[in-house]
């Protein structure tokens, strides 16, 4: 089990036991009490079940952020095959917020597409913490289309607290990048599997994130604003952001509920970076049976089923 080097607020009760538990171990050679030191052991466990099961939408906000989760050059190493990195939109640039590649999964190729943020300042500062540029999505929209060409289905992970919204990626066309590949998704005739691992904000995510079936793992977030500018929009301030988190309904269950998402990927027991193999190896397998039924249909179909999937969102009345 991994060692977290972030501790949220609401795990303090846990990491409190823990700290007790590695002092009783010091002087376990002294003294005979392993009895004890199972007991507490147990507790800590009983305790995170009882947090992990009945967290708040903020709290699941706080842990699809969490520094020491996977990435998606992390499940692409992890979870696929031969993974070999495409660059460059073959415009202007490469963009390092968004990663893509081919893969083996099982003998089959595919094509891996994600955004990316790093894991300190300086990873940070080249990935501009996993904020994609028009580039980006012209690169993310190049290699779909050579997916296409080649017959690969393409597996886009989702991870990002938006489109960068600084003046240059204006003016190189950020909305155009973006509005370019939702309908280049819409028409593709292969499979897109799509799966939000960690933050899934407003168009940034949307730019990779029109599939035949959208997955989130269970601790993710999906909506068309963070709770912090929704707080920062409705009352002018950020300290709202726990309401506006509960308003925004932006969880896995709450998106499953409303169709907008399909399936929910089970996590280890407080986040997928506490136990990341077992989600590499849980991650694996759902792809897998997804792209099985999907690869099953044909290209017309595959079509077809995505426009109706996000023909059905929404309410509306004449």
């Amino acid at each position: 089990m991994a060692t977290s080097t972030v501790t949220l607020d609401f795990e303090k009760p846990i990491v409190d036991l823990e700290q007790k538990i590695l002092e009783m171990r010091a002087l376990s050679d002294t003294l005979d009490i392993q009895p004890q030191i199972e007991e507490l052991e147990s507790k800590v466990e009983e305790l995170r079940v009882q947090i992990y099961s009945d967290l708040t939408r903020w709290q699941r906000v706080q842990i699809a952020r969490h520094p020491d989760r996977p990435y998606t050059l992390d499940y692409a190493t992890e979870c696929f095959e031969e993974f070999t990195e495409l660059h460059g939109d073959r415009t202007f640039r490469d963009d390092p917020a968004i990663v893509a590649g081919t893969a083996l999964l099982n003998g089959r190729s595919v094509m891996v597409i994600g955004h990316q943020k790093g894991r300190d300042t300086k990873s940070n500062l080249y990935r501009n913490f996993g904020m994609p540029n028009p580039e980006g999505y012209r690169k993310a929209y190049r290699l779909m289309t050579m997916s296409e060409k080649f017959g690969l289905p393409v597996v886009c992970f989702l991870d990002t607290p938006g489109a960068y919204p600084g003046i240059e990626a204006e003016e190189r066309g950020q909305a155009e990048a973006i509005a370019k590949n939702l309908l280049m998704m819409a028409k593709l005739k292969v499979p897109i599997l799509v799966v939000i691992i960690g933050e899934g904000a407003s168009g940034g995510a949307l730019g990779i994130g029109v599939g035949n079936r959208i997955l989130m793992l269970e601790n993710s977030w999906y909506s068309v604003i963070a709770p912090e500018s929704c707080s920062s929009i409705l009352w002018r301030s950020w300290e709202y952001k726990e309401q506006a988190a509960e308003a925004l309904k932006l969880t896995a269950t709450d998106l499953v509920e409303v169709g907008v998402v399909d399936r929910i990927i089970k996590e280890p027991v407080g986040g997928a970076h506490r136990e990341p193999e077992l989600m590499f190896a849980t991650m694996r397998s759902v792809i897998t049976e997804e792209l099985d039924r999907l690869c099953a249909q044909s290209a017309d179909e595959l079509v077809h089923d995505r426009r109706q999937k996000f023909y059905k969102m929404g309410v509306w009345t004449e």
